[in-house]
């Protein structure tokens, strides 16, 4: 796969957007190849976390300019109405598909973090950034609206009128201002190394717990309290008294590192 890089460290996937003399544009083959990965990811019992970034200077500078052509000539109802993954189009895939994974993600950002990118990196549960990162809805400036999931992301983390500020004038942040409004987990000067710390740190975790924990967030942000608590009982309830479970009250009763199968 040409545009996205995958490899593997022990049980954590890096994900790399792989079209550096691009700045990691997005076109077509990118949005299936980034879905591709991330539905294959989704099916591997032992993985535990996923560290998502680009090559090069950027993480994502957004839509690929070239591709706007290509869209401007097509039947617009017959490329984005179509329901082809549960609720979503191909689009809002690309993003929604690492919520949909059941082990955390997490975004390692530097450079430009624009339109497709940074809905991109809204989907994933952590995001690290460099001091070079610059973030924007960035859909205003081409005449359009967020439509590649940033509707559902983006207002699980900010207030309404922030959200409707960033749209309406597309304006690129900084890493302060995203860090302010909650765009941004942390900063970091080693992006990589970082990310990676933070991945092996979930990855040393109780793998069956890591993954409840990822569900039962999902359904914290979308379900009523009863729902909820319902859930907070019922991961719980499968979680105690099995293999893992026991691993992880040994190790810390013995004082040692946990060593989960």
């Amino acid at each position: 796969m040409s545009r996205v890089h995958l490899t593997m460290q022990g049980h954590i996937a890096h994900v790399q957007l792989n079209r550096p003399e691009k700045l990691n544009a997005v076109d077509m083959a990118m949005i299936d190849e980034v879905v591709a990965v991330g539905e294959s990811l989704a099916k591997q019992a032992d993985l535990r976390a996923v560290v998502l970034s680009g090559a090069g200077k950027a993480f994502s500078s957004g839509l690929d300019v070239a591709s706007f052509g290509a869209l401007a000539g097509s039947d617009p109802e017959a490329l984005i109405l179509p329901r082809t993954h549960g609720a979503a189009n191909r689009f809002q895939q690309f993003s929604l598909v690492w919520q949909q994974l059941p082990v955390p993600v997490i975004a390692a950002l530097h450079g430009p973090c624009f339109g497709a990118g940074f809905q991109l990196a809204l989907g994933a549960d952590i995001r690290i950034a460099h001091a070079s990162v610059r973030m924007s809805v960035m859909e205003m400036k081409w005449g359009l609206v967020p439509d590649m999931g940033g509707m559902v992301l983006l207002p699980r983390l900010v207030r309404a009128d922030t959200l409707a500020r960033m749209i309406y004038t597309a304006e690129p942040m900084l890493i302060e201002q995203a860090l302010a409004l909650g765009l941004v987990t942390e900063a970091a000067d080693d992006l990589m190394a970082s990310a990676f710390e933070l991945a092996e740190t979930i990855a040393s975790k109780s793998p069956s717990a890591i993954r409840a924990a990822k569900r039962l967030i999902g359904r914290a942000l979308v379900a009523g309290a009863a729902d909820v608590l319902a859930a907070e009982s019922k991961e719980q309830a499968a979680l105690i008294g099995k293999p893992h479970f026991i691993e992880a009250v040994s190790a810390n009763i013995e004082d040692r590192e946990p060593k989960f199968a």
